[in-house]
């Protein structure tokens, strides 16, 4: 695998464009090769205003010199749809569907660090619904990994014996903790403080143009939220699988149990979310992500 080492964040608008334009000309078949490129970022450092508008739209507490565990993520979007709308990566970047995110926190993520950052696309793998692309970001500190994920993104397409890449989990409904009323607006703001800004997440104009009623939450928007409310101090796994997209207004019921499961309904018991969090042994690790 070739590094290609960058000097700053991409923009993420013109990648957005450039993946929206290529889509059209792309057609995911069984066999595909995936880009072959690991992004680096070093020497980054957080704009702590964005984190701040980040921290109160997913309802984490504001002020600590503290990375809430979902925000890598955020970091690494822009270097991820760098890889996704360029010309080797086979899957059409316009309906491209969140799936489920695995992360683990091996360490403290201080808001005033300096990180090393790194993304690739670790694979494709064929699944009943099309294809499923897996892209994986590791933060590196000092030189150890403190933070790393596995995210999935499913292109639809027809398919011939495709089998699902996970297991479902159990949809056992958890004791209701909280009811959240979501307003219309929640897309927008999340967007800004995230710099995702898809259209299915704006306004029910754009959103009804790629076949969905109205707006739709972002996914790791819903999971940031049930982990603020759930909380994951030290060292902890988090995986989540998306399940059905969060209509924009709308009302959701956040149910978890001591087990460390969660998950979010619609008021109709549709399950949007699950999703869990585990406790791991801290320590920071050093091997290539």
């Amino acid at each position: 695998m070739s590094t290609v080492t960058l000097s700053a964040p991409p923009a993420l608008a013109p990648l957005l464009a450039r993946g929206a334009l290529r889509s059209p000309f792309k057609r995911p078949s069984r066999g595909a090769s995936h880009p072959g490129t690991r992004l680096l970022l070093p020497g980054l450092r957080v704009d702590l205003a964005r984190l701040a508008a980040y921290e109160r739209v997913c309802g984490f507490a504001t002020g600590a010199d503290a990375l809430p565990v979902t925000y890598p993520h955020v970091l690494g979007f822009p270097l991820a749809m760098r890889l996704m709308s360029a010309r080797d990566f086979p899957l059409p970047l316009l309906g491209l569907v969140h799936t489920s995110v695995e992360i683990v926190r091996h360490a403290d993520l201080p808001a005033t660090g300096e990180y090393e950052l790194a993304v690739h696309v670790d694979g494709l793998a064929p699944h009943r619904r099309g294809t499923e692309a897996t892209v994986a970001t590791g933060l590196r500190s000092g030189g150890d990994l403190v933070w790393e994920s596995r995210s999935t993104y499913l292109a639809r397409h027809r398919t011939e014996g495709g089998t699902a890449t996970g297991a479902r989990r159990d949809d056992t409904a958890l004791p209701a903790v909280a009811e959240w009323r979501l307003a219309g607006d929640v897309g927008r703001r999340y967007g800004a403080a995230s710099g995702d800004r898809n259209p299915i997440h704006l306004h029910p104009f754009t959103a009804r143009l790629f076949g969905f009623p109205r707006a739709i939450a972002h996914g790791m928007w819903t999971v940031a939220r049930c982990l603020a409310a759930h909380g994951t101090a030290g060292s902890a796994a988090v995986r989540a699988e998306f399940r059905a997209p969060v209509l924009l207004p709308g009302a959701v019921t956040y149910g978890a149990d001591g087990a460390g499961r969660f998950s979010l309904r619609g008021p109709d018991g549709r399950l949007h979310l699950t999703g869990e969090v585990i406790p791991v042994s801290g320590g920071v690790r050093d091997e290539a992500l």
